[in-house]
């Protein structure tokens, strides 16, 4: 009998060790995948908590009507992200963001207003946003001024122009335009603005992982001395990063513009600082050399169910402004304790 309960004891103990075993090995397995593609498994577990915290806080958070308002806004914000992670991979930031989006969105409502197609009114306007950004990228590499003085000037100089040309009011667009269906259709059941966020999403990843210009990027933020010595092009390469903001920045804006039906001098304001959060809290480095888009895709949807959920428990507009300030900050630390 003791035997038998000796033996059946060591049974129970090899099933938990296996368990136990099985266990490990699969956060390992996920963890190595995670980190392969580019993603913090930290980011996904902060993600996991932060979803589950509020759909206990609130019961509006987990409905479909909330959870596509997310999705859409996410769609903006993500893709602002895409363009400011391959600035920051740089070493630079894109404080000029926010504008363009403004800048973007009412240049979209004055062709439209002027009889020009829907096609011909979305090549212009990233043409405007490219512009923006080679701009930018001149006045940085050429000039040989510091990212931040470039882009805060550039920010200043592109909301003026947006409030100029407006007056200071919406410049609206029909609500039977076929426009606004990129801000508020249905492709398949799927909201377009997601639809263009997954195309930029591949875009964006392929073109920094998969191509030498990428390759680029990630030797100029590691070492721009050593980028030189390579005889890569850092002038054209930066010229052509804050192209790809601006591009981003400005489909961001035609996004918005037909999602409000409306240009609005006033709109992505403070949305720069949030595509800075994505970005790092995806694990993008603040200094440069280290990131990817995957992760900043991840971080972006941190920061858009962030705000969706403090919006949910009417939480003041300034206070909110404080938390994403306090998650910038710890964004950072963790960045540089990575280091």
């Amino acid at each position: 009998m003791l035997q038998e309960v000796i033996k059946l004891s060591v049974n129970q103990l090899e099933i938990r060790e296996n368990k136990k075993f099985s266990i490990n090995n699969a956060v390992v397995i996920i963890n190595n995948y995670l980190s392969r593609i580019g993603i913090k498994p930290g980011t996904i577990l902060g993600l996991f908590v932060l979803i589950v915290l509020l759909s206990l806080s609130t019961e509006k958070f987990l409905t479909v009507s909330n959870i596509m308002n997310v999705v859409r806004q996410v769609s903006i914000n993500a893709i602002i992200a895409f363009g400011m992670t391959y600035v920051i991979l740089t070493g630079g930031i894109d404080l000029s963001l926010g504008s363009t989006i403004a800048l973007a969105g009412v240049a979209a409502a004055f062709l439209l207003g002027w009889g020009f197609p829907n096609i011909v009114v979305i090549i212009l306007t990233l043409l405007f946003g490219a512009v923006f950004g080679v701009l930018n990228g001149i006045g940085i590499s050429k000039g040989k001024l510091p990212p931040f003085v470039v882009t805060l000037a550039t920010m200043t100089i592109y909301r003026g122009v947006a409030f100029v040309l407006t007056q200071g009011r919406p410049i609206k667009i029909a609500s039977d335009s076929t426009f606004v269906q990129m801000g508020v259709g249905y492709f398949l059941n799927i909201p377009i603005p997601v639809i263009i966020l997954f195309v930029m999403l591949i875009v964006t990843h392929v073109l920094l992982d998969q191509t030498k210009f990428g390759k680029y990027v990630y030797i100029i933020g590691g070492n721009k001395e050593t980028a030189r010595l390579s005889g890569i092009n850092i002038d054209k390469t930066i010229i052509w990063i804050y192209t790809i903001s601006g591009i981003c920045a400005a489909l961001s804006g035609i996004i918005m513009a037909a999602r409000l039906y409306s240009g609005q001098p006033n709109a992505g304001q403070g949305y720069e600082l949030d595509a800075v959060a994505a970005a790092i809290l995806g694990g993008t480095s603040i200094t440069g050399g280290i990131g990817t888009i995957l992760g900043t895709f991840i971080g972006a949807l941190i920061i858009g169910i962030l705000n969706n959920g403090m919006n949910l428990l009417n939480i003041d507009f300034y206070y909110q402004l404080v938390v994403k300030g306090v998650v910038i900050i710890l964004a950072v630390l963790l960045d540089t304790n990575r280091k």
